[in-house]
């Protein structure tokens, strides 16, 4: 239970200090493999997650309703009507770059749409599908 504890403790502390898709993306496996020892993140399942619709929400059941089926392309807040840059890294440079912007929005998103916080594995696939495995 302490090496999870330690584990988990590591990962907030990687993530903290991310500053890369890459990075951020790393320190959610390492929260993910410590609680699935080999963990390993699959940008096929990133993208299975983010076409999933969770239906929690009648206005936002999925990712695409306002991100659109292509994260390369910007969206529109499906509430608000806001702009949304696009998700994917290759189109938007600043995503996944600030570990605190990524944590407030997954918190948000994944309240509003899924229903319940996302784990650090689905965190992890779905940096991997945004950050160039589209």
């Amino acid at each position: 239970m302490r090496t999870i504890a330690a584990l988990l403790l590591m990962g907030a502390c990687v993530l903290s200090h991310a500053e890369t898709p890459s990075q951020i993306e790393q320190a959610y496996v390492a929260e993910a493999a410590a609680r699935q020892p080999g963990f390993t993140p699959n940008a096929g399942r990133g993208k299975d997650f983010f076409h999933q619709h969770f239906g929690i929400n009648d206005k936002m059941p999925a990712c695409t309703t306002c991100h659109t089926d292509n994260p390369l392309a910007p969206g529109q807040h499906a509430v608000t009507g806001k702009a949304i840059r696009p998700l994917a890294v290759a189109a938007n440079g600043e995503r996944f770059t600030d570990p605190t912007k990524v944590e407030k929005w997954f918190g948000r998103n994944c309240k509003e749409v899924v229903g319940r916080p996302c784990s650090a594995a689905e965190k992890a696939d779905f940096i991997a599908y945004m950050n160039g495995k589209l």
